[in-house]
């Protein structure tokens, strides 16, 4: 707990917690980060994307079992997205570091997951799966900067990104601890729950273009005002979400251009993301929305534009490893509730090559990305209890 306080200091923004992918605040928290896990007799190293991996050989030809999360934020974030789940798989390895085990031990902080600087998730978890396309490192963050630049004023080397891939072959599976992000264990009165699945998602950029106008000129009826649209939009998206049971929208960014207070907006950009445990109803409502989008911008004589698109499928658990992860938390107390992830982690993109498990920990008043963000300490300590018996009972 006391080293969630001091990664909460690593931060592009004084007073709040803001650390962005390859920033200053990201290289103080890989040197801040680094002695912990050599402490813990961890070999550490960052691979090409910025990955932070603290390793402990296995005996000769035993597979490794990784553990850990993400340690990028968003803006004004709390202290535990992440974090935590980096800091319970070290503890972990301190727990272990003079016991002898049947497999190795990598712990991994992800250097990106949120999406935020260059409007792209899950970059570090796709380099370690082999799932990064070269052709993101184009792609520019709000100061131009490109994401191969970024990567080499880090002191790295983008082409040397094929070599942060594991070899399925030596990976015996991937454990994610995470706080919840939600109120479910705390309504149930549970400290941890065992995730089953994560919800699907689908994230898109958009725009209305209409055409920019004096405020004070131009007539009401001969305007072509974007925001109009994507403020109507935004109403759609929010009446289809409270209308379909278990779905998840919301848009959360906006960009107004002009953005001037007497020109009427001549073009708006919006992001949308959308979400459900059923890739169906995921989908379809996305049509659904994005056919209200197309008649908005008919009838206001805009035009409406798919910038971007992505979807994440649902992704189950795997069974053994999350069977391993039930038995091991039942016993050190009350079988734990089993639970869906409404929100995406690194376990996702993971999942598309390795075995991977979930373990949640209860997280009072259910507030993430947000600096009220909390958890509490015996339910952290209840977690490093049940993956320190997980580890010693795997076999290779």
């Amino acid at each position: 707990m006391q080293r969630c306080d001091t990664l909460a200091l690593c931060t592009d923004e004084p007073g709040r917690v803001t650390r962005l992918f390859l920033s200053p605040a990201m290289r103080q928290a890989h040197a801040t980060l680094t002695p912990w896990f050599q402490s813990a007799g961890l070999t550490v190293h960052t691979d090409a994307l910025g990955n932070l991996i603290g390793r402990r050989p296995g005996p000769p030809e035993a597979k490794r079992l990784l553990i850990g999360s993400h340690i990028d934020s968003v803006p004004n974030a709390g202290k535990y997205d992440g974090v935590l789940g980096v800091l319970i798989g070290l503890a972990v390895a301190e727990a272990l570091e003079h016991e002898p085990l049947a497999i190795g031990l990598d712990i991994l902080a992800f250097s990106e997951e949120e999406g935020v600087r260059f409007a792209k998730p899950y970059l570090g978890s796709r380099a370690i799966a082999s799932t990064f396309d070269s052709a993101w490192l184009a792609r520019t963050d709000e100061a131009g900067v490109t994401l191969s630049q970024a990567i080499e004023d880090f002191g790295l080397d983008p082409t040397q990104l094929p070599a942060s891939a594991y070899d399925s072959l030596e990976v015996l599976g991937y454990i994610e601890p995470h706080i919840e992000q939600g109120p479910l264990l705390e309504s149930r009165g549970e400290s941890l729950g065992v995730v089953t699945s994560i919800i699907g998602q689908s994230r898109l950029r958009l725009s209305f273009r209409g055409r920019a106008a004096h405020a004070g000129t131009t007539p009401m009826d001969s305007r072509q005002d974007a925001l109009v649209a994507a403020a109507t939009f935004i109403t759609a998206v929010r009446r289809t979400a409270s209308e379909t049971p278990d779905l998840r929208a919301t848009v959360g960014r906006v960009e107004v251009t002009p953005n001037a207070p007497n020109v009427v907006p001549a073009l708006v950009e919006l992001s949308l993301d959308v979400r459900h445990a059923e890739d169906e109803i995921r989908e379809q409502s996305i049509v659904n929305l994005l056919d209200e989008a197309y008649h908005l911008a008919q009838r206001e004589g805009l035009a409406f534009t798919v910038l971007e698109r992505s979807s994440q499928s649902s992704v189950k658990m795997d069974p053994a490893l999350t069977a391993q992860l039930h038995s091991a938390a039942s016993h050190h107390g009350a079988p734990p509730l089993s639970m869906v992830s409404g929100a995406g982690h690194d376990a996702v993109i993971l999942s598309e090559r390795f075995p991977v498990a979930m373990l949640f920990l209860r997280h009072p008043g259910g507030v993430s990305h947000h600096p009220d963000e909390t958890v509490e300490e015996a339910d952290v300590a209840a977690a490093i209890e049940v993956l320190t018996k997980f580890v010693r009972s795997l076999r290779p």
